[in-house]
Parts: C-alpha cells; structure tokens; sequence
C-alpha cells in the first residue's frame, strides 16, 4: 500500500446533514472514515406551520430555532459539536434535468485534449443555465428569475457511441457529454445560507434533495438500474428519474403529508396537531375500527388529488419509457393509501410505462456508505437525510478527470 492509500484509509472527519423540511428538521452527525461514514448523533424537530411552505423556507428566524434544537440533540448524543455541513433543499422551483451535447470533431483522428473536452462541458452548462431560467420564467409568469447552480454531475460520456469514462486520448467524430444539472431560485438559496450563517456553519453544499435520494443506493456500481424515487414530504413530492445509472432529472410538486393532515383536521373537527396524531397512529395501524374508517373515507379524495400531481410531474419527463419500478421514501409515504393508490392500473395506462411499476419502500439500511450508529434511523422518513449524508461524503472523494473539470466550472458558475 503507497503512502497515498495509507492517509486516505486514516483519514477521519466529522459532518452534519441537516434536511429542512416543511414538517420536521432533522440533523445527522456522521464520522467519515475513507469513503465511509457512520451516524453518531440524531436530532430532529417539528416545525410550526408558518415556518415552511411547500419545501421552502417561509420565516428564517423560526427555522434558526428549530435547526438548533435538533443540532443540540444530536450534538449531545454525538458528544461532539461539528461545523462541517450539507444542506437539503426542496420546493417547487427546485428544478433539475441532463442536459446531453454532441459535438462534431474537426479532425476524428486526433486525440481527444483537456481544453477540447472543457470546452464541451461549458457549453452543456451554458445550455442547462438558459433552458432552466426560461422553463422557471414561464412556471413563474416572470420575465427574469435569478437562480443559482445547486448540483452537478456528469451522467453519460459517448465517443462515437461508445460509452467511456474518461474520453481523454480517444479518436473519434463525435464526444457526448450528458451533464445532470439541479437549479434553484437565489431567494431560496439565500434564505438557507442565511440559516447556516446564523448557526455558524461550514457550508459544504446545498444539495437538491431528490438529486441525493436518486443517489443514495449507489447508481456508480449498477450502471443499468433504472427507477422512480419518490419522497413524500410534508408539503412537497420529490420525484427523481434515473435511467441506466443516471439521474435523467428531478421535479416536485407542492402536495405532501400536511395535506393529509388536514383533511382529517376538517374531516372531524380536530386540531391540526390532534389530526397529526391521528395521522401517525392511522399509518401505523393502530386506530379503532371506527375511527379507521372514518379517516379512511375523509383521505381517498386527496390522495387522487396527489396521484394526479404524479401522473402530470412524470408526464413532464421527455422519456420515450418510464422506469417499472417504483421506490417511496419520507414521512407521508407511511400512510397506506400512497402506495394503494399508486397500485392502481388507471394511471399506469395513461404513461409510458412497459409494464405496471413495482412498489416499494427505500429502506435506511439501503443507503450506501452510512451505517447508523445509533439504532434511531429505522423509518423512510429517514432516507432522506442520511441520502444528504452520503452525497457529503462525496464531496470530499477523489474526482475523476472528467469531474475535476466540471467541479471547476461549476465554481465558477456558483461565483
């Protein structure tokens, strides 16, 4: 073993993954040792209704209060106070999609160079930049929206058809790049930022949040998996799609959990916390027959309203097939009528799909790289967060050359 190798296996640092969601803060303390890491410290926090809004963030102040009591809890566990931190971001404007560029070689019989491939990879960027500020401009109904560059990550390298994964020093006519991009709003951005300088963080990265969850199960190794994840939050649906390996993209609506929590709420005259209770005890099966039926019958008419907003965010996706298969994560995913409804054939037949999905729930002890210490992170609602963990890690590997390229153009987007 070189020298090299001997640092890296020593290597040992600490993290935070702190996942800011419309229903609850959560904040992983993770020890990093090579490319793995191991949860120390869990901490996690409720937050008020007018804290959040559909994935963003609606009062800064509040969610500061919020993200310090959950970093106290798991700070306490952890026995040790951590600065180092990625950030999962979510909401509607949140928008992510490959973007792929064939470029037509001058001279097929020259080596492929480091500058011709830089080249290539801006104007992929410049590209993704242009078609995410028009797409936002339409959704929005405003002229000019500024956003922000929030992930990147190359998918897919071709050289005449050939699938490489370092081009450099072929010969050939035509480079494909395919490049995942994730774009967000400067507001939203900012509003976090904000929440981390408040906290006297060391932000890492602010990573989208499906981009982390499509990651999570380690798509490197299984080059020809194709999937649907979806992460039923609180006030959002984040649906990522990943076909032969590579996230092809992301979107989210504004319908989750608290929805759900509402309906009950009016449904029988409750409290929007007594119905959050009734909720949790109904997804868990442990309600009185009566009162089972009775949410039961007050919750089918959003959970269409919800399938809907599935069948319109993966119409939207250009894919000539939709993966068959379907993985559910986060907390609203634990009430029994998201899966039922999602097994129902109506739907299916109105998507390109070759066959009915397969459905099932991501479990923690999936997500690659992060072993839970602590024995506190046993549900789907825990994906997500422990996802964010995994994709730090990431930021701190070795880059391939291809990456290191775009990691240099992706700063200078940033900045």
């Amino acid at each position: 073993m070189g020298l090299f190798e001997v640092l890296k296996s020593k290597k040992e640092n600490y993290a935070l993954a702190l996942d800011i969601g419309t229903e609850f803060v959560k904040a992983l303390i993770f020890k990093i040792e090579g490319e793995k890491g191991s949860v120390i410290g869990v901490g996690k926090k409720r937050q008020r209704l007018s804290d959040m809004q559909g994935g963003a963030v609606t009062d800064i102040q509040g969610v500061i209060k919020n993200c310090l009591w959950a970093l106290d809890e798991a700070q306490r566990q952890a026995k040790k106070r951590v600065s180092q931190t990625i950030i999962g971001i979510a909401g509607e404007l949140v928008k992510g999609s490959t973007t792929t560029v064939r470029y037509q070689r001058d001279n097929p019989k020259a080596n492929i160079t480091l500058n011709e491939l830089k080249e290539i990879v801006e104007k992929v960027q410049e590209k993704a930049f242009e078609k995410t500020r028009s797409q936002l401009a339409w959704e929005t109904g405003h002229r000019e929206i500024d956003v922000k560059l929030v992930n990147a990550a190359i998918v897919d390298v071709k050289v005449d058809g050939f699938k490489v994964t370092n081009p450099l020093g072929f010969q050939g006519k035509e480079v494909e790049v395919g490049i995942f991009n994730a774009f967000a709003p400067i507001v939203h951005l900012g509003a976090l930022e904000s929440i981390a300088n408040a906290l006297d963080l060391d932000l890492l990265s602010i990573a989208a949040e499906p981009y982390a969850v499509a990651r999570c199960i380690g798509l490197e190794e299984m080059p020809d998996f194709s999937a649907i994840f979806m992460d039923v939050g609180g006030g959002t649906t984040d649906i990522a799609v990943v076909r032969n390996g590579g996230v092809e993209g992301t979107k989210m609506f504004a319908l989750g959990g608290r929805a759900f929590t509402r309906r009950i709420s009016e449904a029988m005259a409750l409290s929007f916390e007594k119905a959050e209770e009734i909720k949790i005890k109904y997804s868990k099966n442990k309600l009185p027959a009566k009162i089972k039926e009775q949410v039961e019958k007050s919750l089918l008419p959003d959970a269409e309203v919800w399938l809907s907003g599935v069948e319109l965010t993966l119409s939207e996706f250009p894919l000539d097939l939709l993966p068959s298969r379907i993985l559910l994560c986060g907390g609203g995913s634990a009430l029994p009528e998201i899966k039922e409804i999602l097994q129902t054939s109506s739907w299916v037949s109105r998507l390109p799909f070759a066959k009915p999905p397969s459905i099932r729930f991501l479990k923690p002890e999936e997500v690659v790289n992060i072993k839970d210490e602590t024995g506190l992170l046993k549900e789907p609602a825990d994906v997500t967060p422990m996802a964010l963990a995994n994709l730090a890690i990431d930021l701190v590997g070795e880059e391939t050359v291809v990456e290191g390229i775009l990691s240099k153009i992706v700063r200078a987007l940033k900045t």
